[in-house]
């Protein structure tokens, strides 16, 4: 767990880490979550802050409107009233949102989005998410299932994806995908996607596949992202951005070689690094601030 307080102005005062620990189950964790809101909410009045509001973020399908984690396969939830369990905690108005959204929403109005109105902002880790981002405001879709775009099917019948279907951009492209394609590969157990990066760049042939695969099946899953949301700028961040000018000049040269008539977006890093996600979640929480006034 990622956690801050954060100034109306997108500032960061404080951050803390706390493990997780899902294997305790749903319940337990959700206490946990309102123990170290409780714990924040502490520290900022012990620096002589008042708290005024409450963002928290968890990944899966999230009903943003009612303020419930309806599925989050890796922590357990499901339609877990996270909102009304943290109002009733700190008493303080709350809102919940999706892991990547939020992240999105920061870089859009604060990081590498800043400046323009229509971003997306697409997150390459152990899975890959998007979210699409117009005016600041960020968009969830009828479910709150919206921009999954590492489900986009880039080679039909390919690799088996945990999500059930064949051949899913994160089947190939995320850096679990990576790392294990090439562990396969050469027969090296553990091998992670920095490995593959690091071993391409010292000329490692079969790294060299491997990435470059990789960024093949990106370009091929973002050209379709962009016939969809026709952004200005693409905004990159997770793990895997960290491979920095490995990653984005390969992945937009491949972009452009594919795009047509689609207007190309600017290519650029997340500016927020794993901030990104306390940020949004705080910007999510002053949204539903000025809601309410």
């Amino acid at each position: 767990m990622k956690c801050a307080l954060v100034r109306p102005d997108g500032t960061v005062h404080h951050t803390e880490r706390h493990a997780t620990r899902a294997e305790r189950g749903p319940e337990a964790v959700l206490g946990t979550i309102l123990d170290v809101a409780e714990g924040l909410a502490a520290k900022a009045r012990a620096d002589g802050l008042e708290p005024v509001a409450a963002g928290v973020a968890v990944p899966g399908v999230v009903d943003e409107e009612n303020g419930l984690a309806a599925w989050s396969s890796n922590i357990g939830f499901r339609d877990v009233p996270v909102r009304a369990r943290l109002e009733e905690r700190l008493g303080l108005p709350a809102a919940l949102g999706h892991d990547v959204r939020v992240g999105g929403i920061a870089e859009a109005r604060l990081g590498g989005g800043r400046g323009h109105r229509h971003v997306l902002f697409v997150a390459i880790g152990t899975g890959i998410a998007a979210a699409l981002v117009v005016g600041g405001a960020g968009y969830s879709g009828a479910h709150g299932a919206a921009g999954e775009v590492g489900h986009i099917v880039v080679r039909p019948g390919g690799e088996p994806c945990p999500c059930g279907q064949r051949g899913c951009m994160e089947a190939y492209g995320s850096a679990r995908a990576v790392g294990l394609r090439y562990a396969q590969l050469a027969g090296a157990p553990g091998a992670t996607a920095l490995d593959v990066v690091t071993r391409a760049g010292q000329g490692d042939d079969l790294a060299a596949t491997v990435w470059r695969e990789a960024i093949e099946a990106l370009a091929d899953g973002l050209v379709i992202a962009q016939a969809l949301y026709d952004v200005d700028v693409l905004v990159v961040g997770g793990g895997l951005a960290e491979a920095g000018d490995a990653l984005l000049p390969p992945l937009e040269a491949a972009f452009r070689e594919r795009i047509t008539f689609h207007r190309p977006p600017a290519f650029v890093r997340a500016g927020l690094g794993d901030e990104a996600g306390c940020v949004g979640a705080a910007l999510l929480a002053l949204d539903h601030l000025e809601k309410l006034a």
